[in-house]
């Protein structure tokens, strides 16, 4: 066995049928008694949920988290807080809301309680982002790990198919970078197999209309969720965060389209890792089988339909280029070049 290094994350997890319903529990843990209520104006209607458990702890709602948290988002939301005399946050939703909290976080140390409605698992993670000028910044720091995930299955039952397809994939991503990313571990990679068996077996079953499909789901995405949080990212998620930056593409969308592809691509010079996500899906061709996948559950698989266009795959190897992520394979401008093409038709994932 190789020399490892494993470091846990310290944050409480609720996870549970009605979980919603403890909220106010995990403020008082945490000794917090002015909380802001953050969400994004569709997902009101379960943050007035949690506003209405924590009662007099509440301090307010603000429903103004957005996609990839562009920076005047984030100095709203941190102004709102301040003018409030919040103590602490609730982000009730997916990355976009967490993001938000986590931006609260970074500056002005309020320590936040996820509440997740997606499969994201940004709330496992002490990663930020925030766009500013077309260019998405992202940065680990532990001020902005959520102190406390409260994990309901009921939150994700009424999730779209079609979101929750791309939401879970979204999840599968963070597992297949973490088998193969340099500061894997033993532990991580127990965790990264379980987790993408366990939403890649979810999801044909929440399109068949499985409730307890749900509850396996967002397990999984927890799992999913602690491998993004304990190791680097790569190739895939470099992209990712370039098509959202610059080109506004959603998150989960593009995260589906892109991650067949960037597997083609590294799996050949990761064996370890492309055996565990074949033992985890139960196929051979991990890459070929995650493009099916999202073909039988009606999920996008072309980068032009999600908003990028065709004259954008130059910018994406640029800046790709500029500042590249760790990655099991060289990154080569043509090869992802040609990566990206196949992802912008629509075409079935093939190793360069």
């Amino acid at each position: 066995m190789i020399p490892f290094t494993y470091e846990a994350l310290p944050m409480r997890v609720r996870f549970g049928p009605g979980a919603l319903a403890q909220v106010g529990d995990e403020a008082a843990h945490l000794g917090l008694r002015r909380l802001l209520v953050l969400c994004t104006a569709g997902q009101q209607a379960p943050a007035r949920r949690v506003a209405e458990g924590l009662g007099d702890r509440c301090a307010g709602i603000h429903p103004g988290a957005r996609m990839h948290v562009p920076a005047e988002t984030a100095d709203e939301a941190c102004a709102v807080a301040a003018d409030l005399g919040a103590d602490g946050c609730v982000a009730v939703g997916g990355g976009s809301t967490i993001g938000l909290g986590k931006a609260i976080a970074l500056r002005h140390g309020l320590p936040v309680i996820a509440v997740p409605t997606t499969y994201a698992g940004s709330e496992m993670t002490p990663v930020w982002g925030l766009t500013e000028g077309g260019v998405k910044r992202t940065g680990r720091d532990p001020a902005v790990l959520p102190r406390s995930v409260v994990y309901d299955p009921d939150l994700v039952a009424t999730l779209p198919i079609p979101l929750a397809v791309t939401s879970g994939i979204n999840a599968l991503a963070h597992a297949a970078e973490g088998l193969y990313a340099p500061d894997a571990s033993p532990v991580v990679s127990l965790m990264a197999q379980e987790g993408a068996r366990a939403v890649a077996g979810a999801l044909p079953r929440l399109a068949a209309g499985d409730g307890a499909a749900h509850a396996d789901a967002l397990y999984g995405a927890w799992l999913c969720g602690a491998v993004l949080g304990a190791t680097t990212m790569g190739l895939h998620h470099k992209l990712c965060h370039v098509l959202g930056g610059t080109f506004g593409l959603p998150h989960a969308a593009t995260h589906t389209v892109v991650l067949p592809h960037v597997l083609a691509h590294n799996l050949p010079a990761a064996p370890a890792a492309a055996a565990a996500l074949a033992a985890a899906l139960g196929e051979p061709d991990v890459p070929r089988a995650l493009w099916a996948l999202v073909g039988r559950l009606d999920g996008p698989r072309s980068l032009a339909d999600v908003g990028l266009p065709a004259d954008g795959v130059a910018e994406v190897v640029r800046q790709v280029l500029a500042v590249p992520y760790a990655n099991p394979r060289p990154v080569v401008g043509d090869e992802v070049a040609a990566l990206l093409r196949r992802a912008l038709a629509g075409e079935a994932p093939a190793a360069a």
